[in-house]
């Protein structure tokens, strides 16, 4: 059982990292390995709008990194996405990657499919609920299945690290963590 982590900041081992590296914590505890993926590593175009996609599974440009990426979460059992609020909604890299990754997906139906996913928001004060709900409706309208926490997976913060002094949001991540530990563990005995 495998987790990936999409961290859509420009800032690498920023706040969104930390935030997923809490639900990672969680997530290891219950011997499920996970990989963080960080966007700023990479090179993302935007879509093409092509379509040549269909009936491959991938984007056909590879000269970037989104093909790569796409292939690691297309295997992984659970999926994380991550981004800070710069301006009241993903960062342009996590837009940009999930424009690709939802044409892949919409000319290639089911490549996603009950694959368990949560989104997490690094905020300084606004947009942390769009944030989230722009990944949300990525995973959703992708047949994946998203798991929840006791409240908003959103953790305030702006200097790197000072998501760590959000006591509140940094439990929730953690409980966000277990929620995901068990869901995934349960549809690995329903396949057995």
């Amino acid at each position: 059982m495998k987790v990936i982590g999409i961290n859509g900041s420009s800032r690498k081992d920023g706040n969104t990292a930390i935030i997923i590296g809490k639900v990672f914590e969680e997530l290891n505890k219950e011997d499920i390995e996970t990989e963080l993926i960080q966007l700023v590593d990479y090179e993302i175009q935007p879509c093409q709008g092509c379509f040549a996609c269909k009936g491959r599974g991938n984007c056909v440009f590879a000269k970037d990194g989104f093909a790569e990426i796409f292939s690691r979460m297309a295997e992984a059992d659970g999926i994380i996405l991550g981004s800070p609020v710069y301006s009241a909604d993903v960062s342009a890299k996590m837009k940009a990657f999930l424009e690709r990754g939802g044409v892949v997906v919409a000319t290639n139906p089911g490549l996603l499919r009950h694959k368990v996913g949560a989104s997490v928001a690094a905020v300084r004060r606004g947009g942390g609920m769009t944030t989230v709900d722009t990944m949300n409706h990525f995973m959703l309208n992708k047949e994946m299945i998203v798991v929840g926490s006791t409240y908003w997976n959103i953790v305030y913060g702006k200097n790197i690290g000072d998501v760590l002094s959000d006591d509140e949001g940094m439990a929730n991540m953690h409980n966000l963590g277990g929620n995901m530990a068990w869901l995934i563990k349960r549809l690995d005995d329903e396949q057995k």
